[in-house]
């Protein structure tokens, strides 16, 4: 499993990187991705949602299921990857890469309270 240490995590499979301007940036692990198998469709949330942590604001569909995406920390969507729209299958390439979603945090305090990839890694293996 791919745990990139510089990222933070959710345990229902989401990581988080705030940028230098503030914001956060937002996608699935590499875990879930393989859990899924082939994406074949990503639903990310409106540009100006207002999203509270943890709630569901996208869908990730694969050959195999669809998933829900949670917000990590709450805020308001900036901007989506549309690269996704028509090529899901970033998110199978490289999910790290394949960023499904930026936000501007309005409790920045969230951020620091996710998972660190040790954490994480924990529990995914549970």
């Amino acid at each position: 499993m791919n745990t990139p240490a510089a990222l933070k995590y959710t345990k229902s499979h989401e990581w988080a990187r705030r940028e230098a301007d503030g914001s956060i940036t937002v996608g699935i692990t590499d875990h879930a991705q393989e859990l899924l198998g082939d994406m074949v469709f990503v639903e990310c949330p409106e540009v100006g949602r207002e999203l509270k942590q943890g709630e569901e604001c996208a869908v990730v569909e694969s050959v195999k299921a669809a998933s829900d995406v949670y917000a990590p920390v709450s805020g308001v969507v900036l901007e989506t990857n549309a690269l996704l729209a028509t090529e899901p299958e970033k998110i199978n390439e490289d999910a790290y890469a394949a960023w499904m979603f930026k936000l501007r945090p309005n409790q920045p305090a969230e951020y620091d309270a996710l998972l660190d990839a040790a954490a994480y890694q924990a529990a995914a293996d549970e």
